[in-house]
């Protein structure tokens, strides 16, 4: 793979929440990948004070309790960072849609360049595994993950780096960023490729 035919900056995101339907976010990361590698130095990552409570349940998966984000900012104070943070880049997550949705909802006037789902690329490139969970791709395609941070699967920093270093990984199999694409983007998502229109007579 060719990486200078690569945006100058692809985000690696994901995001935790609180657990409610909708959910409040507690937690965004967001890591640059720039020519090909991880840019750690310059990642945004936010922990966020929900308006409402953290369930037990999602706290049992991520950790992020109420006691431990009572004193961070609530929403309406960083909004306006994050959307500056990510301006229109690309971005990238696993299964992308959620990500993508609930970004959305928070950020109404964020457009991203893209959107990449590794989930949808590893289907693409991976025919045939039993499972296309984050767990099973790190699994199966064993990213050089050395460097993560030391907060563990399902906190949003650790997860973003594993989706940026299985986007790196999967990249191999493809000789350009368009064969990328075609391969990444969910149809309807920003960035997915438009259909040839079939010609007519008229």
């Amino acid at each position: 793979m060719n990486f200078q035919s690569w945006p100058q900056r692809v985000l690696a995101v994901d995001v935790e929440g609180n657990g409610t339907n909708p959910p409040d976010l507690v937690e965004i990361a967001a890591l640059p990948v720039r020519a090909g590698q991880p840019d750690i130095s310059t990642a945004g990552a936010w922990l966020i004070r929900p308006e409402r409570p953290v369930t037990t349940r999602a706290a049992g998966i991520h950790g992020l309790t109420n006691e431990v984000l009572v004193d961070k900012p609530a929403w309406g104070e960083l909004a306006d960072q994050v959307c500056d943070f990510f301006g229109h880049d690309w971005i990238c997550a696993h299964n992308a849609h959620v990500d993508y949705r609930e970004l959305s909802r928070h950020l109404p006037t964020w457009k991203p360049g893209g959107v990449i789902d590794t989930l949808r690329l590893a289907k693409a490139t991976y025919k045939s595994l039993p499972s296309y969970t984050l767990d099973a791709l790190i699994k199966h395609a064993q990213p050089d993950l050395s460097q993560a941070p030391r907060v563990g699967r399902h906190r949003a920093t650790y997860d973003a780096y594993a989706t940026a270093q299985l986007l790196l990984t999967m990249a191999s199999h493809y000789e350009t960023w368009d064969q990328l694409i075609a391969a990444a983007v969910p149809p309807g998502l920003p960035g997915a490729p438009q259909p040839e229109e079939d010609p007519t007579l008229w």
